[in-house]
């Protein structure tokens, strides 16, 4: 028997049925315990990551740049000489210095350190790999490197150290191959919160992941109270 058609009607909603893949239902029912962290790859763990390297591109650019305008000004001044015209006064002065002054001379000592100290910097800027705040972590991936800044390093060993009953504050120094942590206790015995610190930030250090864990360095003292 089919329903009168009229102007009225009431507005039905079909139930809707939803379908799950074979892997949606395999990713739903697989447990927790499925999904644990990535492998480490073989050496991953030894120190083997190298450190990243810095583009220097300011410093590249600064002296590309000088080397263009002292280019330039010498092939200008050679090409106006091949023309019959005369040099730059400054180029005849440089000449004329160059060739009365002996080579004990004080300010042809002090050109000559400052040229060598300049190249010096160069040769470092160049063997150096740079960017000593970025930290390298283990590969878990052979096409993906990370990297760990030194500042959110110290920030996270320095939450777990006050998560440490009795610490009233704590401060970090991170640098590349050491954790230096300075603590302050209110309460407790400084031998167990030192116990306490020991185990937390090793715990720490190992949970950041880097390729080069760093040594730590616990300090701990007891707060000064002032008398009133």
């Amino acid at each position: 028997m089919s329903e009168p058609q009229g102007s009225e009607g009431t507005t039905q909603r079909l139930p809707v049925i939803e379908r799950e893949t074979e892997h949606e239902q395999r990713d739903r029912s697989a447990p927790a315990a499925a999904y644990g962290p990535p492998p480490v790859l073989e050496g991953g763990t030894g120190g083997t990551e190298r450190r990243f390297w810095s583009a220097r591109r300011i410093p590249a650019g600064i002296v590309a740049l000088l080397l263009l305008l002292v280019a330039g000004i010498f092939l200008y001044d050679i090409a106006a000489v091949r023309a019959d015209r005369p040099a730059m006064h400054w180029r005849r002065e440089l000449s004329r210095q160059l060739a009365e002054r002996p080579l004990d001379d004080t300010w042809v000592l002090v050109g000559a350190g400052v040229a060598a100290a300049l190249g010096l910097w160069l040769i470092l800027l160049a063997t150096a790999p740079g960017l000593r705040s970025l930290l390298p972590m283990r590969r878990t991936h052979p096409d993906v490197r990370a990297g760990l800044h030194r500042d959110a390093a110290a920030m996270v060993l320095r939450d777990r150290a006050m998560e440490v009953a009795g610490v009233q504050s704590a401060r970090v120094r991170m640098s590349r191959k050491k954790a230096d942590v300075r603590t302050v206790s209110h309460f407790r015995e400084l031998d167990d919160v030192r116990g306490d610190l020991d185990v937390a930030l090793a715990e720490a250090v190992s949970g950041l992941g880097l390729s080069r864990p760093p040594a730590l360095s616990v300090h701990v003292t007891r707060t000064t109270r002032k008398k009133g």
